[in-house]
């Protein structure tokens, strides 16, 4: 096991994804933070605390989108898949929408998004806002407009991220064994 970024790198990363979004999206009027479940609200919710935190009088609008059944391996196997929550209670209609992720490897989990997201609304423009860009492990033409760390791993290795709320401490590690 090897670590990509330590609890102290994991909160500069996400404080530089931060004033990159605010470099691009300020004052938010039109702009939308989406985290997709269920890893990727754990980094999402950082995001839009560290803005909220940044930016204290802006409304920030931020929901958080689960995919399950948008997901193109759902009838397969004989894995219950079990849905998240999607609490998105706005119009995404004609706006900027920042989807948020932990992990980008083959980007079918964006494509999924994708289409879920288009029953709240028809956005004018998407980002990709990921901690770690798997770069050569991708199934489809999809690339993050924000990356925390891009990495270079063997398909048979895996991206770990650890967080507090879940797993008791903030680290990205890198494992051997099956990929995510």
């Amino acid at each position: 096991m090897k670590t990509i970024l330590s609890d102290k790198q994991l909160d500069i990363t996400i404080d530089r994804l931060c004033h990159q979004l605010i470099e691009n999206h300020f004052p938010f009027e039109n702009s939308v933070l989406i985290g997709l479940q269920p890893r990727g609200i754990y980094l999402s919710d950082r995001i839009y605390n560290n803005l909220k935190k940044l930016l204290p009088d802006t409304d920030i609008r931020y929901g958080k989108l689960d995919i399950t059944f948008y997901r193109d391996d759902f009838n397969k196997g004989n894995a219950l898949h079990v849905p998240n929550e999607t609490d998105i209670d706005f119009s995404i209609e004609n706006k900027r929408i920042v989807l948020i992720d932990d992990v980008l490897y083959t980007g079918r989990t964006t494509r999924s998004a994708l289409d879920a997201m288009l029953d709240f609304g028809r956005p004018s423009a998407v980002e990709l806002l990921v901690l770690i860009d798997r770069r050569f492990s991708r199934e489809l033409p999809i690339q993050p407009d924000y990356t925390g760390r891009t990495i270079d791993a063997f398909i048979t290795q895996k991206v770990k991220v650890l967080w507090k709320e879940r797993d008791g401490k903030d680290e990205v590690v890198l494992e051997n064994g099956t990929a995510n």
